[in-house]
């Protein structure tokens, strides 16, 4: 079977999005990315993201109502698809492995 293979942002990106209690859109997602990661990143970066990941079959999309906070424009609202959910498990065993991997007292004798 082929492995899948996400590159971070992917990664975390479908991690938020599968964190999230209901259906999320970019500027939440982005707000998570940033707290979680103390790191800045666009909005278009995550959008462009939210949309590879849909068309991937990770996540899937609908359009939410129209709002006036947003001049009368709809959101489009992602969740996690049961082949997003499978590939994030995938990754979890796997770094799960790897961390399992490493030689006890490896870092302690790194000074870390």
């Amino acid at each position: 079977m082929k492995k899948t293979v996400l590159g971070e942002l992917e990664e975390l990106v479908l991690l938020i999005v599968a964190a999230s209690a209901e259906e999320v859109y970019g500027v939440p997602v982005m707000e998570q990315l940033q707290i979680h990661t103390e790191r800045s990143f666009t909005i278009s970066a995550v959008h462009t993201t939210l949309y590879r990941l849909e068309e991937k079959g990770f996540l899937s999309s609908s359009i939410g109502g129209a709002t006036a906070e947003r001049g009368g424009r709809s959101k489009r609202l992602f969740v996690l698809t049961a082949e997003g959910g499978r590939v994030l498990q995938e990754i979890q065993h796997m770094r799960t492995r790897l961390w399992e991997s490493i030689p006890e007292g490896k870092f302690q004798l790194l000074g870390l």
